[in-house]
């Protein structure tokens, strides 16, 4: 058991990693990032124990599991917020993704008249199909035109961006994360627990390159992956069509490239002491 905690720590610290750095750059502190952690705790304990038939966990299974004073979790319990869940995709993005699908079947669509006009493409029309007309054309464009992603020119719009990547946008940026991650990590998890159906989740790794070589690996994944992902937008748009409106499933399918020179990750030295300014003979 102690050896299992142990290979559980370990992976815990290099997945964590990353986002720690991400926080520290934001200006994230310790206290903000230990409550995320501790509401994070008690929702997942709270949805294992009614996995596991407990219809109400009380206090004592909760502290038990996680770990967290009775106390602190009373307090947390009438305080905390439901989890929530599987990411949604913004207006912009389903429009976006669908435009960038169109303009690939037919390059002349990478301009559209932004008002529709009889049966011909128009920016109006992709807009009321993607979002089942649920968001108006005009907040859209206004969206994509702010993001960087389209131009807006005279009473046309086009296509100025190859993927939906809010780069000029910290809090579209931010969004891509958590969406991006929640979702592979918990695609592994789920392979890791043995919950439900094993799903892909594969790598190829090579080290000892140059970082030229690593680029040129990079843009040739970048080419299989374009072709790749027309090919699978044209499936998923059959699959919602032939699947009805009360289907409840979700998929998504991604890639990731990493490439890094390895002299650079090793952990830095600790502080010298002393570490408190306060005390500057430092503690005994």
């Amino acid at each position: 058991m102690h050896e299992r905690l142990q290979w559980m720590q370990a992976a815990w610290a290099r997945v964590l990693r990353p986002m720690v750095r991400l926080a520290l750059a934001h200006g994230l502190k310790h206290a903000q990032m230990e409550s995320v952690l501790r509401n994070l705790l008690l929702d997942e304990a709270r949805r294992q124990l009614v996995q596991q038939g407990i219809g109400r966990p009380n206090i004592s299974q909760l502290s038990t599991l996680t770990g967290l004073n009775r106390k602190e979790i009373t307090a947390r319990v009438r305080a905390s917020g439901d989890d929530p869940g599987p990411p949604v995709l913004s207006p912009a993005t389903l429009v976006f993704t669908r435009w960038l699908q169109m303009a690939t079947d037919e390059p002349a669509l990478r301009r559209l008249p932004i008002k529709a006009q009889d049966d011909k493409p128009a920016f109006e029309s992709l807009a009321r199909e993607s979002t089942r007309g649920n968001v108006h054309h005009r907040s859209v464009l206004d969206d994509l035109i702010r993001l960087g992603m389209v131009a807006e020119v005279g009473d046309q719009v086009e296509l100025t961006a190859e993927g939906f990547i809010p780069a000029n946008d910290l809090q579209g940026m931010l969004e891509f994360i958590a969406q991006n991650g929640r979702d592979h990590l918990q695609a592994a998890v789920n392979n890791t627990l043995g919950d439900g159906p094993r799903m892909l989740e594969r790598a190829v790794f090579a080290d000892g390159l140059s970082a030229e070589e690593c680029e040129r690996v990079h843009l040739l994944t970048r080419e299989a992956w374009a072709e790749m992902h027309h090919r699978l937008v044209d499936e998923l748009h059959r699959g919602v069509a032939q699947s009805g409106p009360d289907a409840s499933h979700r998929i998504k399918i991604g890639i990731y490239v990493l490439h890094e020179d390895t002299r650079d990750t090793s952990t830095p030295p600790a502080p010298a002491l002393p570490s408190d300014p306060s005390d500057p003979k430092g503690s005994p």
